[in-house]
């Protein structure tokens, strides 16, 4: 996109404010930035959860009108026919999924595996993240749990429960909303969604005192998601506390204005400056644009740094 922009002569549109960015670039190096991957992170490679559930509703013959909720499309399954058939679904779905082109320089996922980070958290069900790093120039030996956060997930060792502490060298990746590798992990119907909320409030281990320390311990950076979707929501209400007891108060979200194509710039413009406040209650800078646009440019300013050579 950078030289694209180039040949006409123009720049791309300043959507986080420099300090912002140094700010990000020196919590990064020193291994003290989260990244959280969500939904967007992965357009273009399988159907979005709004594109899912459409396509479910369709051919299953959802008779309510919120027929982009996939937790509520999953939620009719999961009631009308039996509880595991919306996971059994979804797991079909994805053995065709392929992963993302190792060799695309701005892949997400690629980029994020090339930063000195210890610890990656996605509430998406796939392994992209986990995959990237072995496909890197310098692999790096990382390490896949996930949230047990309902009865079903078992009392299987976690590899965060031992000697193991996620490192630059030995990363470890954590799926909060579960892994298609584990379905009775899966966070997929609307019910799943509100037991998860309930239970990791009620007890606070079901996400790991290791994954804590680093929701609390430098800043966030949630990468693909939209407001008006059950991942993020649920989300930030799984963070509140976190975010109040943060040591590093430089989170950054990466959000395309919720509003129509038909909009006017005016109501853009206003939904935009609404959104800003918001987030500045949670400590939480906004980068207006595509996760993809974000890390392009995190890449080019990453590598153009004194860090990154």
């Amino acid at each position: 996109m950078s030289a694209l922009l180039e040949e006409k002569g123009q720049q791309r549109p300043e959507r986080l404010r420099d300090r912002d960015w140094k700010e990000l670039l020196r919590q990064i190096s020193k291994g003290r930035c989260t990244p959280f991957i969500g939904p967007e992170a992965c357009r273009g490679i399988y159907p979005l959860k709004g594109e899912r559930a459409r396509k479910w509703a369709d051919e299953e013959d959802y008779p309510l009108e919120d027929r982009s909720e996939l937790a509520r499309v999953a939620q009719f399954l999961a009631v009308r026919d039996f509880e595991a058939r919306p996971i059994e679904r979804l797991t079909e779905e994805f053995e065709t999924v392929k992963c993302p082109d190792a060799a695309n320089r701005n892949d997400l996922h690629a980029v994020l595996a090339d930063l000195p980070l210890p610890v990656y958290i996605t509430t998406n069900y796939d392994d992209f993240m986990f995959k990237a790093f072995t496909n890197r120039v310098m692999p790096r030996d990382a390490k896949r749990e996930y949230c047990r956060w309902s009865k079903r997930t078992g009392s299987s060792d976690s590899v965060l429960s031992g000697e193991y502490k996620p490192s630059v060298a030995n990363p470890v990746v954590f799926h909060l909303y579960g892994h298609v590798d584990v379905p009775e992990s899966l966070v997929l119907t609307e019910n799943d969604y509100l037991k998860f909320l309930v239970n990791v409030s009620r007890e606070q281990n079901l996400i790991p005192p290791i994954i804590q320390g680093a929701i609390t311990g430098g800043s966030l950076l949630f990468l693909g998601y939209r407001l008006d979707e059950w991942d993020f929501r649920i989300l930030f209400h799984t963070l509140a506390n976190y975010l109040e007891n943060s040591l590093t108060k430089a989170h950054v979200s990466v959000q395309i204005v919720p509003i129509g194509e038909t909009a006017t710039a005016e109501q853009v413009d206003k939904a935009t400056r609404y959104l800003n406040v918001y987030f500045e209650k949670l400590d939480t800078r906004v980068y207006w644009g595509s996760c993809h646009e974000f890390v392009e440019e995190l890449r080019e300013r990453w590598e153009a740094s004194s860090y990154g050579k």
